[in-house]
């Protein structure tokens, strides 16, 4: 049933200036509502979003502020009217926690894409004025459209990077129809993005190419993502090898680069999707027009597609490679991230280490 008042002091970290730097912060959720669900966090995921707004990297970010949109849990409380989810489910939460549900978009399960705007996981405007606050916290309470369903056989902790990394390339492999068995992807950096695309990829039964700046990624794309080739990409012998030999690039590169060598590697009509968010696009024209290829960005995706990537994963026994951590490892982590120290993304194990 709903709560009547101020709901029970939250645990958190939080970073109070743009230095970044998270300590332990503690504040009050707002009630559950009538189509609320209230979970307790067990485990979040460490995204590079959380750099950025930690630090106001956009200039908009609001103080305190508690980072965190990878956000899984078991449901401890729901509203009156909730009929989707139950007290002991496991469940989840993404980049997004509410958005009008009257527009076409809402209306077409793509909340993300909200004429409205939707509202963030952290550093938002929630419903009742307050500054949304992110998953480096003991507990959310989230309208359950927001929710997940998490299979119980599903680890909790594998299925926190789902939430962000996993739907943001699964979502465009799917919007232009990657998953077809025998096609050939290639995926252009191998972070915690991109070793999501490599499984996805594998998983839809495609030829999976990785390209990398760094041959140091060689062994891991081959024989831990099981990639079926490995290309350096400033390597003009190898990347000529595979002129338009291609159907599909995701590119999850968020440092500037070239993109008419990629573009160059597509088939005539094939699809380059970017994901990343270099700080400029350059490219010859003819690169597009030349090859009838298409260029693409997306971020996340609804709520009918993340639910149903979270039920693949599950049948598929796809699982994100994460380091697991403790809250108070959060700041060095932060740092790992920037430097890319991580293979291929940090979870903190809340439950265990937030008191």
């Amino acid at each position: 049933m709903a709560s009547d008042g101020v709901t029970e002091n939250c645990l958190a970290w939080a970073a109070r200036d743009p230095s970044g730097v998270l300590s332990p912060y503690k504040f009050s959720r707002r009630a559950v509502g009538v189509d609320d669900v209230s979970l307790k966090i067990t485990h979040c995921g460490v995204c590079y979003a959380d750099v950025i707004w930690t630090r106001n990297g956009h200039g908009d970010s609001r103080y305190p502020l508690v980072p965190g949109h990878e956000i899984v849990g078991i449901v401890k409380e729901v509203g009156s009217n909730v009929r989707g989810f139950k007290v002991g489910d496991h469940v989840g939460v993404g980049v997004i926690v509410n958005s009008c549900r009257d527009c076409e978009y809402c209306n077409d399960d793509k909340e993300n894409c909200c004429i409205k705007g939707c509202v963030l996981t952290f550093n938002g405007v929630d419903v009742d004025g307050t500054i949304t606050k992110g998953g480096y916290s003991s507990y959310v309470v989230v309208h359950e459209r927001y929710c997940f369903k998490i299979p119980d056989n599903y680890p909790l902790a594998s299925a926190a990077p789902l939430l962000c990394a996993g739907i943001t390339v699964y979502s465009p492999m799917m919007r232009h129809n990657m998953n077809q068995p025998g096609k050939s992807l290639g995926v252009i950096g191998l972070g915690g993005l991109g070793h999501m695309a490599v499984k996805f990829g594998k998983a839809f039964g495609l030829k999976v190419i990785v390209f990398s700046t760094s041959i140091s990624k060689k062994e891991e794309a081959l024989n831990l993502l099981g990639a079926d080739n490995f290309v350096i990409s400033s390597d003009q012998e190898q990347m000529k090898a595979l002129t338009k030999s291609l159907d599909f690039i995701i590119d999850t590169a968020s440092g500037d680069h070239p993109f008419d060598p990629y573009l160059g590697l597509l088939k005539i009509g094939g699809i380059y999707s970017l994901v990343g968010f270099p700080s400029e696009i350059k490219f010859s024209p003819g690169s597009l027009n030349l090859g009838l290829r298409s260029l693409a960005g997306s971020v996340t995706g609804g709520t009918k597609m993340i639910q149903q990537m979270i039920d693949f994963c599950a049948v598929h026994k796809i699982y994100p490679n994460i380091e697991v951590i403790p809250i108070g490892y959060v700041n060095e982590a932060l740092e790992r991230l920037i430097k890319r120290d991580i293979k291929y993304r940090f979870v903190i194990d809340i439950e265990k280490s937030l008191k």
